[in-house]
């Protein structure tokens, strides 16, 4: 290093700083603030001045030239921040860096600065140690192996650690003398014994100095370790030796613990050597561990890629490149597992099936890839878990709702900080095997396109049974085989799911329950589900087959049976707070009638109100489970008595539920001219659709509220312009309406039909969005009952689009429609003759119980929409 001049500017500190460390300094006295304002605070480049660090004997007495109040030996620093500071007094706060060692020869100045001529002694390339003897080559052996073990011991690395290594590396680079200086400052040490070293200018001395020091820590570290091994330590002094040296009567099993951390030589490496050489890894995979597993080895630990290849190597290892599960292929154990967990939902049960039969038939089958579409609620999430369950597969779920991110597909490239695999491999990796079921939930809530990739796109590759059998994910860079993974989407609509992708899946509509089969469900598995997780014995309460059935209609109204679970549940809560409180006074409900093997038989009979009477034992079915009947026994007293459980009627749920939330209004909303009902298709399954339509004096203008789509705006103004054309054909008059609401003959037509009027068409609960082709024809019928001053059917829905020239279009949800129309008690519904076909899939006791009518033009529509048919002077 340069020479650091004859004279230098002092700083004054108690504590000692050593060559080759670093401190803070506080500068308060009055002198140090002096020189700092003079050499520091207001020179323009004060990084490379030198400055000297001296510390006071207090016990001196002051000589008139300040030499004998201080320490004779020094440390030359340079300064690195400098922060001024007022509160609570005027101070400097320094950072120095320690350089080399001085002596003081004489002060320069003493009374405003202290300044002093000074004697360097040392430096950066001190070759005092230049011809090294055999003494001081082993003391600087132990001194090396003794730094190790204890960086080992601080940092709990290993002896292949990349931060061991660079540590040892950076010390052998360091001459002999600032090696030493170096290790001592990181060293417990009292201020004495840091003054010691610093006083010491033979670097050979020093070396033995601080060699002690080191020596004392390490046995500081053996003497408050316990462990029952003995083995050699870093120095090659035996554990006799060693437990000599400590303190008497110290245990030998002291010293184990530090000796087994420093020679504790990891094997983590060679495990994962191992791992990759026993995982069976295909060519290409086992190609990239070995050339990742060598880079590893060379790379430090420190590295920003040792983290990213390791647990690649990791996920290497770990994926089931070979390993498959055994598939159950007896179809009629599968068939009876299907059963027992989900009643109805025929045709998925179907497809499981004839999977398995062509899997019995052909071993090298690939995976199907369906998609089960439907409303919430209706079983789609369960019935994946159930397929899994029949075929002895493992499950394994994946949501993809509101994924944004293609590398939640594909994964994150490796060069990307925290980077990992895509959810289809890490969820491989969970599964264990290589065929598992995989749940993809929610497919149709994917954001698509976003500035971070299209995920939609992203699965194309792992739907597509053409290309899934070499799927390459980002982080992993290996193809893996998807073929045999059996792959079943969830969604509650394909309009949002893209065509590409819609494509490549094998869609299966879950439309959703009837009455009948929402009862079945509940007393098949709800109601079983509900008494365990409420911890209700199926003895203390009861849900009769009537009360499900008010359940169903006055408190619930949905296409799947969630909201039915929750019902059932608050009654059981309600039943359960009873029983907590005591034993409540036992309901009777008359003994329905049912058929045999569906609902529970009760008859009661309480003679007193505490319940002691009871004329009639008790036997109730509660639990049907698949195609077997568990009857359940009333509960017994304390005396043997028969108790009575807890029947639910119909009269109590208000009490326990509150007032119905839905009730029946179609009549009433029918009873006056211009309301029809409409039936529409939601992504929560079919629901009615009430169209209102009022004429008023105006200027012929139409207006349509309801919060509507283009397209349903559009069918409005269709309807308008029929009857507008054809208004004379329906006995429509052009004239408004008298007060009296009398039509006038058929054929009289006298001006414009919107001459001084005008017509307000609404779509009720206008806080709901509504769009689609399928309400044309009742927004004809709603018209034409508004101008003719006749009632629609009460009992009678319609769904269909109107074509310019009266034909009746097709349209779609046809099956959850009739169901919503079943279910709200409508009788009679008008479809287009086109979707006769899509009315094959609805069970025979629905259409047995609805007059489904098949309509091919607007006349047929009006002739069944109201009473007596509409009088139509020729064919529209």
């Amino acid at each position: 290093m340069a020479n650091v001049g004859s004279v230098l500017p002092l700083l004054v500190n108690g504590d000692v700083i050593l060559p080759g460390s670093s401190a803070h300094l506080t500068i308060k006295d009055k002198v140090g603030i002096s020189t700092v304002e003079k050499y520091l605070w207001s020179a323009t480049d004060w990084t490379q001045k030198y400055f000297g660090v001296v510390s006071k004997i207090t016990s001196d007495t002051d000589n008139g030239d300040g030499s004998g109040r201080y320490h004779a030996i020094g440390t030359v620093v340079t300064i690195t921040q400098v922060v001024a500071t007022s509160t609570p007094e005027s101070s400097f706060r320094v950072h120095v860096a320690g350089t080399c060692r001085f002596r003081l020869k004489r002060f320069v100045q003493n009374r405003r600065l202290l300044v002093a001529e000074i004697k360097q002694l040392d430096g950066f390339r001190d070759k005092s140690m230049g011809a090294q003897n055999a003494e001081v080559k082993e003391m600087l052996k132990e001194f090396h192996a003794g730094c190790a073990a204890l960086f080992r011991a601080a940092f709990g690395a290993t002896q292949h650690d990349a931060r061991l290594l660079l540590m040892q590396q950076m010390l052998r680079s360091l001459p002999v003398a600032r090696m030493v200086d170096v290790v001592a400052s990181g060293l417990p040490m009292s201020n004495a014994e840091r003054r010691e070293v610093l006083e010491t200018v033979d670097v050979k001395q020093r070396l033995a100095l601080v060699l002690s020091f080191l020596r004392r820590k390490l046995e500081s570290i053996r003497a408050t370790a316990s462990t029952d091994e003995a083995t050699t330590s870093f120095d090659g002094i035996s554990p006799e030796s060693r437990a000599a040296k400590t303190q008497p009567g110290r245990r030998q099993k002291d010293q184990g613990a530090l000796d087994r951390l420093i020679n504790s030589d990891s094997d983590e490496m060679e495990e994962l050597e191992q791992r990759i050489k026993d995982a069976d890894l295909p060519e290409a995979a086992m190609k990239a561990a070995t050339k990742e597993f060598k880079r590893l080895k060379k790379m430090p630990s420190f590295h920003p890629e040792h983290a990213v290849i390791r647990n690649y190597l990791e996920l290497l290892v770990d994926l089931p490149w070979s390993k498959s599960s055994v598939d159950r292929l007896d179809i009629e154990a599968a068939r009876h597992q299907l059963d027992a967990d989900h009643y109805g939902l025929e045709k998925t049960k179907r497809r499981v099936l004839e999977y398995l039969a062509v899997r019995k038939l052909k071993s090298s089958l690939r995976g199907p890839i369906l998609c089960l579409v439907g409303p919430p609620g209706v079983g789609k999430t369960s019935v994946a878990r159930s397929i899994a369950t029949s075929i002895g597969r493992s499950f394994h779920r994946i949501s993809l709702g509101g994924i944004s991110d293609e590398a939640d597909i594909r994964g994150h490239r490796r060069t990307y900080v925290a980077s990992m695999p895509g959810r289809i491999i890490s969820g491989l990796k969970s599964a264990g095997v290589n065929n598992p079921v995989f749940l993809l939930d929610e497919v149709d809530k994917m954001t698509t396109a976003s500035i971070r990739g299209d995920p939609a796109a992203a699965l194309l590759e792992v739907l597509d049974s053409e290309q899934n059998h070499s799927f390459t994910d980002h982080f992993l860079t290996v193809p893996f085989d998807l073929s045999q993974v059996l792959f079943i989407a969830t969604a509650n609509t394909t309009a949002s799911i893209p065509g590409p992708l819609k494509d490549r899946m094998e869609i299966i509509r879950i439309s959703g329950y009837n009455i009948d089969e929402k009862l079945h469900i509940a007393e098949r598995h709800l109601m079983s589900k509900q008494l365990k997780e409420h911890g209700i014995d199926s003895g203390h309460l009861v849900i009769p087959r009537p009360t499900l059935s008010t359940l169903v209609t006055n408190y619930t109204r949905e296409a799947g049976v969630r909201s039915l679970e929750r019902k059932i549940g608050a009654v059981c809560r309600a039943v359960a707070l009873q029983l907590a409180e005591g034993s409540p006074e036992q309901q009777s409900l008359p003994a329905p009638t049912t058929s045999v093997g569906e609902t529970s038989s009760l008859a009661y009979s309480s003679g007193s109100s505490d319940g002691a009477s009871v004329s009639a034992d008790w036997n109730a079915t509660v639990v049907n489970a698949g195609n077997s009947l568990t009857t359940v026994s009333a509960p017994m007293a304390a005396d043997g008595r028969a108790q009575q459980p807890l029947v639910v009627t119909p009269e109590m749920l208000e009490d326990l539920l509150g007032p119905r939330e839905y009730v029946p209004e179609l009549g009433e909303r029918l009873m006056t001219p211009g309301v029809a009902m409409g039936l529409a298709w939601t992504s929560h399954g079919g629901e009615l659709l009430f169209v209102e339509a009022i004429s008023m004096p105006g200027t012929g203008r139409i207006t349509v509220t309801g919060n509507l789509g283009d397209v349903m705006k559009e069918s409005a103004q269709l309807a308008m312009s029929w009857i507008r054309a054809h208004a004379h054909t329906c006995g429509i008059q052009a004239a408004p309406l008298s007060p009296s609401g009398d039509a006038r003959s058929i054929g009289s037509s006298v001006g414009d039909l919107m001459k001084d009027r005008d017509v307000h068409i609404h779509f009720p609960a206008g806080a709901i969005g509504k769009d689609g082709p399928s309400a044309g024809v009742t927004i004809l019928v709603v018209l034409v009952s508004l101008f003719s001053g006749r009632c629609v059917r009460s009992d009678t829905a319609m769904t269909g689009e109107l074509a310019l020239r009266g034909r009746v279009l097709p349209v779609g949800g046809i099956k959850e429609k009739i169901l919503a129309a079943h279910t709200a008690g409508v009788r009679r519904v008008l479809l287009p003759a086109h979707n006769r076909k899509d009315v094959k899939e609805i069970s025979a006791d629905i259409k047995d119980s609805m007059e489904l009518f098949f309509i091919d033009t607007v006349a047929e529509a009006l002739q069944l929409a109201f009473d007596g048919g509409l009088p139509v002077q020729s064919r529209l």
